[in-house]
C-alpha cells in the first residue's frame, strides 16, 4: 500500500490515451537519449537509443527505440549491430563516435515497421534502417492519400528556408569499439567503451 499524501481526483484530470504504434514509413527523427545497458542475462551490453519523430507533424514528438547489442556473445549480434551503428553515423555524418551523445540532436531518415502481432496481441515498433535527411521524402505509408499533397522532404523544406531542427555534428577525434566491457556478477557497473557514457 502507498499513501498519495493527498486524495487524487481522476474527474480533474483527462486520462491518457493508448497509442497505436506510428505506422510503417519513413519519418525525419533523430536520438534524444541513449544510455549502454546490461543485458536480462548478464554476459554482454547493449546500446539502447531513444528517437523522437520531428516530421511529420502528426506524429511529431512521438518516441521510438532501437537497441544495438555492441557486447554480446553472439558474434552475428555484434555485427548486426555494428552494421546498424554504422548506417546511423553515415546518416548523421559522424563517422568516428567516442560518445554515444555525439549521435543526439541530429535529423536522420528512418524507417519504421511494425512487427506482430504476437501470441499476446501485442505489436511491436521496428526500426528497418537509416538515412541521411533529405536522401528520402517523409511520411507514413507507401504513398500519400488521394488528395493530399505529399511529404516535404527536409532537404526542399530547407531549400525552401524552413527550419527543421537544429544539427549539432560533433568532432571526434577516436575511433569506435576500442573497450568492450561485459558486467560483472552481481549486477556491478561493466566498464563502457568511451562512446557508450
Amino acid at each position: 500500500m502507498a499513501t498519495l499524501g493527498n486524495t487524487f481526483d481522476a474527474n480533474n484530470v483527462e486520462p491518457s490515451q493508448p497509442r497505436d504504434p506510428v505506422p510503417p514509413g519513413d519519418y525525419l527523427a533523430q536520438i534524444a537519449w541513449s544510455e549502454f545497458k546490461t543485458t536480462k542475462r548478464g554476459d554482454g551490453q547493449y546500446l539502447e537509443l531513444e528517437f523522437e519523430v520531428l516530421e511529420p507533424e502528426e506524429f511529431a514528438g512521438r518516441k521510438f527505440w532501437d537497441r544495438l547489442n555492441l557486447d554480446n556473445p553472439n558474434a552475428k549480434a555484434v555485427e548486426i549491430a555494428e552494421r546498424t551503428l554504422s548506417s546511423i553515423c553515415r546518416a548523421a555524418g559522424v563517422m568516428q563516435v567516442e560518445d554515444s551523445e555525439q549521435l543526439h540532436d541530429i535529423p536522420m531518415v528512418v524507417k519504421l515497421d511494425i512487427e506482430g502481432p504476437d501470441e499476446q496481441n501485442r505489436v511491436n515498433q521496428r526500426v528497418k534502417g537509416y538515412k541521411a535527411a533529405g536522401d528520402v521524402p517523409v511520411g507514413a505509408g507507401p504513398a500519400p492519400a488521394q488528395g493530399a499533397a505529399p511529404a516535404q522532404g527536409i532537404a526542399s523544406a530547407q531549400a525552401n528556408g524552413t527550419q527543421v531542427a537544429p544539427a549539432q555534428r560533433a568532432a571526434s577525434s577516436g575511433g569506435y569499439g576500442q573497450a568492450k566491457g561485459r558486467a560483472a556478477a552481481g549486477g556491478a557497473s561493466a566498464a563502457k567503451p568511451a562512446w557508450a557514457r
